[in-house]
């Protein structure tokens, strides 16, 4: 049986036996046991069973950053930590970092947490993951991630930004256009995508340059997250835009 702990709130795949789920949540010291059994559309939303228990907001300590969530309304990517702790870290003193596709503050919380960054932009289409980041920013004291409520295609044009994160996997191509025009000369962008391995090199920044017009594009890194299904891969490329 494999799971995830997330807060105090216990997942398990769906591969899970009938086992006695009371004996099982007080071995992990869980209040609820639950089966996410997909994550639909581009608001993110999760389609759950409750196997134990019945509450499902909880509160996830991550990388010195607090996350509250309700796992039967927003979606929880526990493989991503070490991707959302190297970004963080990346950002340098004064930079406008705006992130796209920001849910409950995945990348813009640990920024906020662990960098200098002059301003967050954290741009959020799902009224119930927006609800969670605003919390998630006052719940980590934070006075510098700016939350916003809407559509990337609609919203990002607004904004200037030296880094700009592209957190998101399914369809992320379709926003290169208006992520590359809102950064600035010289600025990065972290854009994810899922590829099968044998494009893996090529694809995902061959997308970048078709959308960068006759600005320069230089790869600085292609960043292995995960496996996402059999031969293909969850990668983020970091590269400058000139």
């Amino acid at each position: 049986m494999k799971y995830k702990k997330i807060g105090d709130i216990l997942i398990l795949d769906n591969s899970y036996s009938k086992n006695d789920f009371e004996e099982l949540s007080k071995k992990h010291n869980v209040k609820t046991i639950m089966k996410i059994d997909h994550i639909q559309g581009t608001k993110r939303e999760p389609i759950y069973k409750i196997l134990y228990g019945s509450e499902t907001e909880t509160i996830n300590k991550e990388n010195g950053c607090l996350f509250k969530l309700d796992l039967a309304k927003v979606m929880w990517s526990k493989g991503n930590n070490n991707e959302r702790l190297r970004i963080a870290k990346l950002v340098e003193d004064d930079e406008t970092v705006l992130d796209m596709f920001a849910g409950i503050g995945y990348f813009s919380i640990p920024i906020g947490v662990h960098s200098n960054a002059k301003e967050v932009i954290s741009i959020e289409i799902n009224p119930n993951s927006y609800e969670f980041l605003c919390e998630n920013i006052k719940l980590n004291k934070l006075n510098n991630v700016t939350p916003i409520l809407g559509d990337c295609m609609v919203e990002t044009p607004k904004f200037k930004a030296d880094r700009i994160v592209m957190g998101y996997v399914k369809t992320t191509h379709h926003y290169l256009k208006v992520a590359i025009d809102s950064l600035n000369k010289g600025g990065i962008l972290h854009y994810h995508e899922t590829v099968p391995e044998k494009l893996m090199k090529t694809r995902p920044i061959e997308r970048i340059i078709s959308q960068a017009g006759n600005r320069d594009v230089e790869l600085i890194k292609i960043n292995k997250i995960k496996k996402y299904a059999p031969g293909v891969e969850h990668v983020v490329i970091d590269a400058r835009i000139d």
